[in-house]
């Protein structure tokens, strides 16, 4: 009975773990057990854009060899859209780049096309990185990463509106605006005049950018402005290849709510999100960062994804502009992000945007234990104390699931002699054995399932703090005590593991022996298996697992000494 009880134990807790593991790669978050993202081949060479070179503006079906500006569903237009214009030339290698700053950004922009190329995290230190920066916009063509926008259409003469293959040049800035965080480009043709303002604030990582379109022909027009990050598939320098969490775009609107993209769905042209909406934002989201473009308006949106080319690939939203007659112009606003997925700062800047943090299906246990997590970082100042703090707070949640499981561990010890008797006198007999234990396990009021019960209960809690753990951009560069500099990388000289291996050895010999030979060998072993894997774990999560162990040692050995007092005094 025993032995068939620990091999469906194990097998039942393997299929659990299966079974996480594939709604997690089917969610997009990367397989439990580390396999890489799947992306599109790296681009070849007789087709790739040059590392400063230009992408083409996003399209109206997903093919590589079209250049053709996005044009806009029936749901944005009550006429015939304009004609997209032809394909348009590589911008000139060398183009020229105007820097934007403030403390915690630097931001680079071509004048090719008005875009975003690089984006310098200056509060984010990562060895991964020439100059010790996180980078999240770049021209790397291993990484290449643009925020873009532009106008669709074109004048009755065809010539195309400005769009993010057009040649920008520096307007005049206010006297008042500084110029290191202020900048206006502008660039005019087929009719139209599109100015477009950078500001950047004395801190952050929000960058508000304005279109202002002009109509400097002699008929009314009505253009469209697009706006579009655009992306290769490969993932960030600097990652785990032990654990991966999920990177691609996203879309959110009050309709479809919080909807991932991965890039092999679009590599497929089978991206499900929704298309249209009045509401809502769109970003790319990889581990610890996001960039996302949120419009300042509830105007009807066209929401798409593209493929560019290989490996390379957008998305991005179109909306409809109100009618300009001539001489007259319309201002359209937004925000672009780009930074750390900080969640008290995105949750001000749009709805939903928090939700980039993603705990997956466990979000409504995972929020309330981030919300203690931050409380208690404010009490202490140091989120390792924090997370020791939440990890005590966490067990005596739980202390009376836990002690009943610890009872009836320390019930099967006691009984454990007996049961090998028990299997000498009936060894040739398995009907017999199985009846005389279920005899004794009646006789001492033993639940053979009692001690993995209460376990299955909390599973849910403690995968939603592995991934509070591991999503939490808060944990990077964050200081524990000693040696633990960093609670979001391994431990460089792997103390905590090898001390929660320790813990688990101690709770193994704790625990009721099997009375197989094998599986004995087995229990004995896992604390080496276990800790070889957390050898490749942030710091944070270990000192989670090593403080719930020790907590575990403690309550276990104190509900047993109580058990052997109690069966000591009934003799």
């Amino acid at each position: 009975m025993d032995t068939r009880r620990a091999i469906l134990w194990i097998i039942f807790s393997m299929s659990l773990l299966l079974l996480w593991d594939a709604y997690m790669k089917h969610s997009g978050q990367g397989s439990f057990f580390g396999s890489p993202a799947v992306t599109s081949p790296a681009p070849e060479k007789s087709g790739a854009a040059p590392a400063g070179g230009q992408a083409q503006a996003p399209t109206a079906a997903p093919k590589a060899d079209s250049t053709a500006i996005p044009s806009a569903s029936k749901a944005l237009s009550s006429s015939a859209q304009p004609a997209g214009p032809g394909p348009t030339a590589a911008p000139a290698a060398g183009t020229e780049k105007i820097m934007l700053a403030n403390n915690e950004i630097e931001l680079e922009i071509d004048l090719q096309g008005a875009r975003i190329v690089r984006a310098v995290l200056r509060d984010q230190i990562s060895e991964a990185y020439d100059g010790q920066r996180v980078v999240l916009f770049d021209l790397v063509s291993s990484r290449r990463y643009e925020a873009q926008s532009g106008l669709v259409g074109q004048s009755a003469a065809q010539v195309a509106f400005p769009n993010h293959t057009s040649s920008f040049k520096k307007g005049p800035l206010r006297d008042d605006l500084d110029p290191k965080r202020h900048l206006v480009l502008v660039s005019e043709s087929g009719g139209v005049k599109l100015t477009k303002t950078f500001s950047l604030d004395e801190k952050g990582h929000a960058i508000r950018v304005s279109h202002t379109v002009q109509n400097t022909g002699a008929d009314a027009m009505a253009p469209m402005i697009y706006l579009q990050l655009m992306r290769g598939g490969d993932r960030p320098p600097g990652e785990s290849q032990f654990y991966q969490t999920f990177m691609g775009p996203a879309v959110f609107t009050q309709e479809g709510k919080f909807q991932k993209i991965d890039f092999a769905e679009i590599e497929k042209n089978k991206a499900s999100h929704v298309k249209n909406a009045n509401d809502g934002w769109f970003g790319i989201i990889q581990h610890y960062f996001v960039s996302a473009w949120i419009p300042k308006n509830d105007a009807p949106r066209e929401f798409y994804t593209r493929r560019i080319e290989n490996n390379l690939y957008s998305i991005g939203l179109i909306q409809a502009l109100p009618s300009i007659p001539p001489g007259a112009q319309q201002t359209h606003e937004a925000t672009l992000y780009a930074g750390p997925q900080l969640q008290s700062v995105l949750e001000k800047l749009a709805p939903g945007l928090d939700l980039v943090v993603d705990y997956g299906w466990l979000t409504f246990l995972a929020k309330p234990i981030y919300w203690l997590l931050e409380q208690l970082h404010g009490l202490v100042a140091n989120w390792g104390w924090a997370i020791v703090l939440l990890t005590v707070i966490i067990k005596l949640i739980f202390y009376p699931l836990s002690a009943a499981s610890y009872k009836s561990m320390a019930k099967m010890k006691a009984v454990t002699p007996r049961l090998m008797k028990l299997r000498e006198l009936y060894v040739n007999d398995k009907a017999k054995l199985n009846q005389a234990m279920m005899e004794l396990y009646k006789t001492e009021k033993i639940n053979p399932l009692g001690g993995c019960l209460p376990i299955l209960v909390q599973i849910p809690v403690f995968i939603a703090l592995y991934w509070v753990l591991l999503a939490s951009v808060e944990m990077r560069n964050a200081p524990w005590v000693g040696w633990i500099t960093d609670l979001s990388v391994p431990d460089p000289y792997f103390i905590l593991p090898i001390i929660m291996a320790i813990t688990m050895f101690i709770q193994t010999k704790l625990n009721p022996p099997p009375p197989d030979p094998i599986q004995a060998k087995v229990m004995m072993a896992m604390p080496i298996v276990f800790s070889v894997f957390f050898f490749f774990f942030p710091a944070g999560l270990v000192l989670y697992w090593l403080v719930n162990n020790v907590l575990s040692i403690a309550q276990q050995w104190a509900v047993m000494r109580q058990i052997e007092r109690a069966a000591a005094s009934h003799r």
